[in-house]
């Protein structure tokens, strides 16, 4: 084996990543063990240019299944978009899917209750989702729905996975983002397994509340977080200057 310079990780990361370009996202690299064999440097080297790519965002690193082709989308929020994860990631040019994992109805906290201006201890659902990108995990949501917009939500969700267009064709509402904080914060511990990320790592908070564009009624307040190698949150206010 040649002897590696210190720099050695990076001259192949930038060789794998030229390699990468045009790859369909979730394809497999080669593992530390491939890596290794196919350039002459230990694994140490190896495991060094995947961590690399990890950090340019170009590969995202599964614990137990390998490492994969990433693909990072531009998550746009506007005025003139609706609130719904499956337009905003399709009109990004990417698939678009989510994942109920639980659905229950609950009595609205406190905390929640001034955002859906309701008294706390209306019967609201309560829904936890999981939303992916191209089929890789990219968001975990938490939401809450009066019960009296939509008495029967959990199978109408389950059936159109688009909590959006459930709304609107079931509750006869048209959803509109009222209210929109985006930050970067460290999820709780049950997020962050939700999201298969170690607990130190900071994604994307975006908390909002939705009302019906005719009547001005509050239909849905949510909190997801959405992990930062999957999602640029981008947010526009206003109208474009010209020439941009």
């Amino acid at each position: 084996m040649a002897p590696v310079t210190a720099t050695r990780y990076l001259e192949i990361a930038d060789e794998l990543a030229a390699e990468l370009t045009g790859s369909p996202a979730g394809t497999r690299l080669d593992g530390e063990h491939g890596i290794g064999r196919r350039f002459g440097v230990g694994r140490a080297a190896a495991r060094a240019a995947l961590q690399e790519l990890e950090r340019r965002l170009l590969v995202r690193r599964v614990q137990g299944s390998g490492t994969f082709v990433n693909r990072r989308i531009d998550y746009t929020i506007a005025h003139d978009r609706r609130p719904s994860w499956h337009e905003t990631v399709t009109a990004a040019g990417a698939q678009a899917r989510t994942v109920v994992r639980s659905i229950e109805t609950q009595p609205l906290p406190a905390a929640h209750a001034p955002a859906l201006g309701l008294p706390a201890g209306t019967p609201c659902h309560r829904l936890v989702r999981q939303s992916y990108i191209d089929d890789l995990l990219a968001a975990r949501v938490h939401e809450w729905v009066p019960v009296e917009l939509v008495p029967d939500l959990g199978p109408a969700v389950h059936a159109a996975e688009s909590l959006d267009l459930v709304l609107r064709q079931v509750g006869r509402v048209d959803p509109v983002r009222a209210w929109c904080r985006v930050s970067l914060d460290v999820p709780p511990p049950p997020v962050c397994a939700g999201l298969e990320i170690e607990a130190s790592r900071p994604v994307w908070l975006v908390e909002s509340v939705s009302r019906d564009a005719t009547s001005g009624r509050p239909v849905m307040c949510s909190r997801s977080w959405m992990r930062s190698d999957a999602v640029r949150v981008v947010v526009e206010l206003g109208s474009a200057p010209e020439g941009d």
